[in-house]
């Protein structure tokens, strides 16, 4: 299997993920020459993906979909609270009823020979998801946007072999910086996203001998910087309770405008 940030940010999100046989992106929220133009730095194209996998509404995740769609014929895969407020997005265009599929957390299903395993995160949308994908003894996973993690979203995360994962924000950058209090109190709140200390902490979690490669993804533009999230959750993984530290693993930010090295698993 194949894991590649085409975009990870506050501003845009675009993961691809494949084998030989299937590729699938999961979200979108960049424009789709953006998209285009990030498959096309590993040999792959949009006409080859077989289905978009949104993990929720929010501009930042579905911005290209609707072009994706009607240029490509690609199915979108959402909960039926995404679908429904994906309907209500004036701004994608029309999207053929027909590319609209539904899924439900914990119910797993199968897209050539991967199989995807959507499951429950906290976060202030209609029925947001992340996305665990099998193929094979191969496992990868996408998890950005929640404000807390239970041992529930660990137990999605075990056995992992590669993984993007969020680390949002710095909580005093964010308590010191210029967002009114209202957005500040949404970030840091059980719907809102992870901070690079619980990024860390959920990590050390998930944490295996075999876990070969780690992406931390999602970071705020405005209140935190990818040397400070790289830090923050390396020491989280060097002195938490585990027995590893942060050199044991390939731990790198995704880039937030452009396509990041791929991983293979």
């Amino acid at each position: 299997m194949n894991l590649c940030s085409i975009a990870s940010g506050s501003s845009g999100n675009c993961v691809y993920v494949g084998t030989e046989r299937t590729g699938l992106l999961v979200d979108v929220g960049i424009s789709a020459k953006q998209a285009e133009a990030g498959l096309h730095t590993i040999d792959r194209s949009a006409a080859e993906m077989d289905g978009i996998l949104i993990t929720h509404e929010h501009s930042d995740h579905i911005r290209g979909i609707g072009v994706m769609a009607r240029r490509f014929g690609l199915p979108i895969y959402g909960t039926l609270g995404t679908l429904d407020a994906i309907r209500g997005c004036a701004g994608l265009g029309k999207i053929d009823e027909g590319l609209l599929r539904e899924i439900r957390a914990d119910e797993k299903f199968t897209i050539g020979d991967i199989e995807v395993t959507p499951f429950e995160i906290s976060h202030d949308a209609a029925e947001p998801v992340a996305y665990r994908m099998d193929s094979g003894e191969k496992s990868v996973a996408v998890v950005t946007d929640l404000g807390v993690y239970t041992d529930y979203t660990v137990e999605h995360l075990q056995g992992l072999d590669a993984v993007l994962l969020e680390a949002n924000h710095d909580v005093r950058m964010l308590q010191a910086g210029s967002y009114p209090y209202y957005l500040k109190q949404r970030i840091l709140g059980n719907r809102g996203h992870l901070s690079n200390e619980n990024s860390g902490r959920l990590l050390c979690r998930i944490l295996h001998d075999n876990l070969k490669s780690i992406y931390l993804g999602h970071l705020s533009k405005e209140n935190n910087y990818d040397a400070l999230a790289y830090e923050t959750v390396c020491s989280e993984v060097t002195l938490g309770d585990n027995p590893y530290r942060a050199k044991d693993f390939r731990i790198c930010v995704a880039r937030r405008d452009m396509a990041s090295e791929p991983v293979l698993v």
